[in-house]
């Protein structure tokens, strides 16, 4: 066994699966993934995606609770087929034919059209999911969680926490209907078929407002104001109402400043994937940027109706 597959629970992870799909299975390579081992394994002619849930995950992830999402999406097509979800978080799936997303990828307008008519399907028909996403109590739990570690925070954290205030404030009173969200849209959590956009990973997903997904992705993949214009639009089937899109971009910031504290936990848990601290501080750092611009003052005028 390479180095990248000896996480020792493999044999038995495989020896786990092999009666749900059918034959003996065979690792083929380890896929992408910053926190979990992901695994593109094949039986006989058929190719699936097994998922070893990575460590201190269960201190901010409920599997029980992503489970309920991975099947509802699946059930509506937007999932890959959920063949196997055990309560430690173990998964199997179908192996999804298509193109992984990234931000190059998003440069085609199709791509942001297909991905946002993912989200709205979701948004609209996915069966509700068993809990909610709830923005502010997420980065108390995390700051708790944090604090319990001993972790520090980087410079101007507690500055842009104080600012977000204010949007809590908008978001108080603005009336939300809750829907069922991805909340966690990286560009390479979609995969295109061409005519087809799914989405994969539902371990953040939650009841929210779907303005958070349109945001979201629009962070992740890095979008200008071209191609956001070209995401609402899909999105809407033409403009936006300004409450919504005021919405969308208060969500940009927050989206980085959620994630920051995402990945000092990283920091904190001695996940080696990739260099969490400087991520921490660039994301921190976008927070703060996306709250200083006109457009952002704008949203917290319109947010709230």
């Amino acid at each position: 066994m390479t180095a990248a597959l000896s996480d020792p629970r493999l044999d038995a992870a495989l020896a786990r699966i092999a009666p749900i799909i059918g034959a003996t299975p065979k690792i083929l390579r380890r896929l992408g993934g910053l926190t979990n081992g992901n695994y593109l394994i094949a039986a006989g002619e058929k190719s699936f995606v097994l998922r070893l849930p990575g460590a201190g995950t269960q201190d901010y992830i409920n599997r029980q609770v992503e489970a309920v999402a991975a099947r509802a999406t699946a059930e509506i097509g937007v999932n890959a087929p959920v063949l196997l979800f055990e309560p430690d978080g173990l998964q199997v799936t179908g192996f999804v034919e298509g193109q992984t997303m990234s931000e190059a990828a998003f440069k085609d307008e199709g791509a942001i059209a297909r991905a946002a008519a993912a989200l709205r399907k979701v948004h609209q028909t996915a069966a509700r999911f068993a809990n909610r996403f709830e923005l502010f109590a997420m980065v108390d739990h995390y700051l708790g969680l944090l604090k319990s570690k001993g972790a520090a925070l980087p410079a101007g954290y507690a500055e842009a926490l104080a600012q977000a205030e204010t949007v809590r404030n908008v978001l108080r009173h603005a009336s939300i209907d809750l829907a069922p969200c991805h909340c966690d849209p990286l560009a390479e959590n979609f995969v295109d078929t061409g005519s087809k956009m799914y989405i994969l990973d539902w371990e953040y997903s939650g009841n929210n407002d779907p303005m958070w997904d349109l945001g979201d992705v629009a962070i992740e993949a890095h979008f200008d104001p071209r191609q956001e214009r070209i995401l609402l639009e899909a999105y809407f089937d033409g403009a936006p109402p300004p409450h919504l899109h005021g919405r969308m971009i208060l969500y940009k910031a927050m989206c980085n400043l959620l994630w920051t504290l995402w990945a000092v936990i990283q920091v904190a848990n001695g996940n080696t994937a990739d260099d969490f601290w400087a991520y921490a501080v660039n994301r921190l750092t976008a927070c703060r940027a996306t709250m200083a611009t006109e457009e952002f003052a704008w949203a917290l005028t319109v947010a709230g109706k």
